[in-house]
C-alpha cells in the first residue's frame, strides 16, 4: 500500500482544548491574606489546512486518520497566563475538497497553492480567579475551566486541476501520448491499467503553457465501479477540455466507435457537466498496417473533427496541439468550485431546554448549560451563588415552578446536581 495513489479519505479532526483558569492568592514572607492572582488558561490550538503543490497524494492520512491540536495549558500563579495551545497544519495536495462528513457539504476547497483554511478554532482558555474580583467579591475561591472542543469528521477529496484530459479505454496510448507532449514520465506497458493513477504534464507549445492528465480507469461500467470505477471520474471535473484517444487500429479485437460511444456513455453517467466539456478526438496508432481504412469508417461515423496521430512515431503531433491551444484560447481558466461554506461554528447565542422526568426529576439542556458547567465549583458558595444568580435572572427557577418542581426537586445541569428550593 506504501506507493498507492490516495484521492479519498475520512479523517477526524479536534481542535485543542482551552487551559483551565487557576485558583491562587498573593503569598510571599510579609503578606498574610493576599489577594488573588491566578492566571488564565492558554487558548487550545486551531486545525488548519493548507495547499501545497508538491504533495500529490492523501497517502498520509491513509495511515492515520485521528488529528488532534495541542491542547491550551492551565493558567499560573502570579497572574501567569497559560501558554496556548501550538495550531496543527495540515497540508494536502492542491485541488482538495474539504467536506463535513455528516452533511456532505463543503468546508473548502483548496484549488491554490498556499491556501489555507481554519476548519475548528481552538478552545477558549478558562479565567483565573483574579478575573471574578469585584466590589462584594474581594477573595474567589474558583476559576473557570478551559473550552473543551468536539472532535469532527471530514471528508479529504483529491479533484486533479488540469487544462486538459486524456481519456480513453486502456492501451489506447494516453500515456504514450502525454510522455511525447509533456516532460512527464509515466510507466508505459503493453498491457491494460499500466497506469493507477492521474500522471500530470505540462505541455509547452510556441509561446503556449497547459497542463495534461493522463486519467486511467476508464472502461464500460467505470461509472457504476467497473475496473478502477468512478475513483478517477472525479478527476476529469477540473479539467477545461477532453482529448479522446481512440485506437484506430483495432489490434485488440476492439471496434474504435464502438469505445469512443461507451466512454462517452460513462462520461455522461458519471456527470452531466463531464458529457457536456469540449472534446477532441484523437485517432491514435495510425502507423500500425490496417489503420487507414478503419480511420476512414470511423470518421464517417463520428460528427466531429478526428485528429489522426502515432503517438510513438511522434506523427500529426503539432495539429493536435495546435487544435488544443485554439480551443483553450476559446475558454475560460479553471476556477474553484463555487459554494456556500459550511463552518463549525460555536453558538452565537446561550439557549437551553428544561425536560421533565419520568421519575419527576429535571434536566436543564442546551448551550447555556455548558457555559455554567465550566463557569461553576459547587463546593464554592460565590460560584454556586453565581450559578443561582444566572437561573434566577433568566426565569429558568420560575419556568421550573410551572412545570410542578416543589421543595427538594432533583434538577440536573450537566454534571451538576442540586435540589430545587421555592
Amino acid at each position: 500500500m506504501k506507493d498507492a495513489f490516495i484521492d479519498r479519505v475520512s479523517i477526524r479532526i479536534k481542535a485543542g482544548d482551552g487551559g483551565n483558569g487557576a485558583v491562587s492568592f498573593i503569598h510571599y514572607k510579609g503578606v498574610v491574606n493576599g489577594g488573588p492572582d491566578g492566571g488564565d488558561g492558554g487558548n487550545g490550538g486551531d486545525v488548519i489546512f493548507r495547499a501545497d503543490r508538491h504533495v500529490a497524494t492523501l497517502s498520509e492520512f491513509y495511515y492515520k486518520n485521528i488529528y488532534t491540536a495541542e491542547n491550551g495549558e492551565n493558567g499560573g500563579q502570579k497572574n501567569c497566563y497559560g501558554k496556548a495551545g501550538k495550531d496543527l497544519i495540515l497540508t494536502v495536495p492542491c485541488g482538495t475538497i474539504i467536506r463535513d462528513a455528516l452533511s456532505g457539504e463543503i468546508i473548502a476547497d483548496m484549488f491554490y497553492d498556499g491556501d489555507e483554511v481554519t476548519v475548528l478554532k481552538g478552545g477558549e482558555g478558562g479565567k483565573g480567579n483574579a478575573r471574578f474580583v469585584n466590589s462584594l467579591r474581594h477573595a474567589p475561591h474558583f476559576a473557570q475551566n478551559g473550552e473543551k472542543t468536539e472532535q469532527q469528521k471530514v471528508v479529504l477529496e483529491l479533484k486533479t486541476i488540469a487544462d486538459v484530459g486524456l481519456v480513453g479505454f486502456p492501451n489506447v496510448g494516453k500515456s504514450t501520448l502525454l510522455s511525447v507532449i509533456t516532460k512527464a514520465k509515466p510507466k508505459i506497458a503493453n498491457y491494460h491499467f499500466t497506469t493507477l493513477s492521474p500522471n500530470l504534464g505540462v505541455a509547452e507549445y510556441h509561446d503556449n503553457t497547459f497542463v495534461v492528465a493522463d486519467i486511467p480507469g476508464l472502461i464500460e461500467g467505470a461509472s457504476e465501479g467497473a475496473g478502477l470505477g468512478i475513483s478517477f471520474l472525479r478527476h476529469i471535473e477540473r479539467t477545461r477540455i477532453i482529448v479522446h484517444v481512440v485506437d484506430v487500429s483495432g489490434i485488440e479485437g476492439r471496434d474504435p466507435y464502438d469505445d469512443y460511444c461507451k466512454i462517452n456513455n460513462e462520461l455522461k453517467s458519471y456527470s452531466e457537466k463531464l458529457a457536456l466539456l469540449p472534446q477532441i478526438v484523437v485517432a491514435n496508432k495510425t502507423d500500425v498496417f490496417g489503420a487507414e481504412e478503419k480511420l476512414a469508417e470511423f470518421k464517417k461515423k463520428v460528427n466531429c473533427k478526428v485528429v489522426p496521430i502515432s503517438a510513438i512515431r511522434h506523427d500529426n503531433l503539432n495539429e493536435l496541439l495546435t487544435e488544443i491551444v485554439n480551443m483553450l484560447d476559446s475558454l475560460p481558466k479553471i476556477e474553484p468550485e463555487v459554494f456556500e461554506p459550511f463552518t463549525y461554528s460555536k453558538p452565537e447565542r446561550l439557549t437551553y431546554e428544561i425536560i421533565k422526568n419520568d421519575n419527576g426529576t429535571f434536566e436543564i439542556v442546551g448551550t447555556l448549560t455548558e457555559v455554567l458547567c465550566r463557569n461553576v465549583v459547587l463546593d464554592d458558595p460565590s460560584s454556586f451563588g453565581y450559578l443561582q444568580k444566572v437561573l434566577r435572572d433568566r426565569g429558568i427557577f420560575k419556568e421550573l415552578k410551572k412545570m410542578g418542581a416543589t421543595d427538594g426537586t432533583t434538577v440536573f445541569l450537566g454534571g451538576i446536581e442540586f435540589e430545587y428550593l421555592d
